[in-house]
């Protein structure tokens, strides 16, 4: 016949299982690995146009239940990243975000064509303290988003931004030109026979 361990025998087997964190212990880190933080990354709000963000943990001894992972955008706007609305699971060591889905689910709250600013914590939530052991919040990667200009073939009618208020096109007129070549004469000689005069 089985016997069923007892509650205060499961308990002690419990706790002696458990190790607590020293004091001594550093902070947990999690450093980003995609993109590079060599230089700014730029991507583009477009269809098919998928942002990976990576990253690894160090000295992490009380795995988190989940991450949080957002955008925050020098206009003041946070944006969930991810396909679930940011929240991941705490071992995830990256994120892949449809921008372009992301931005038409949410046209009230269009992502800016600006500078982000990337979020990471753990279930304490933003802004908690550092602990021996407990992932630190990462916010060190920087980058920006733009949207590309539609391609305007030339036989569809584009004209050169610069030129079409006819600045461009009356400078380069033969008429225009010859103008300024018979001023410029003018002056060089007016000059050579003023100064042969004085002498």
């Amino acid at each position: 016949m089985s016997q069923t361990p007892s509650a205060s025998s499961q308990a002690s087997s419990s706790s002696s299982s458990f190790k607590p964190i020293p004091l001594t212990a550093a902070a947990g880190v999690l450093s980003i690995t995609q993109p590079q933080q060599t230089a700014t990354s730029f991507f583009k709000i477009a269809s098919g146009e998928l942002i990976t963000f990576g990253w690894n943990f160090t000295a992490v001894l009380a795995t988190p239940t989940h991450l949080t992972v957002s955008a925050v955008c020098d206009n003041g706007n946070t944006y969930p990243v991810g396909p679930t609305d940011g929240i991941i699971p705490g071992t995830a060591t990256e994120v892949v975000w449809d921008v372009w889905s992301y931005q038409q689910a949410h046209s009230a709250t269009p992502l800016a064509q600006a500078s982000y600013t990337l979020n990471i914590w753990d279930d304490r939530g933003p802004g908690a303290s550092v602990k021996p052991g407990f992932l630190q919040e990462n916010s060190a990667l920087q980058f920006a988003m733009y949207t590309p200009q539609a391609y305007t073939p030339l036989a569809s009618g584009w004209t050169c931004p610069a030129c079409s208020d006819g600045v461009m096109s009356f400078a380069a007129h033969p008429a225009f030109v010859s103008l300024i070549v018979t001023i410029f004469i003018a002056v060089f000689s007016g000059v050579h026979l003023l100064r042969s005069s004085a002498r």
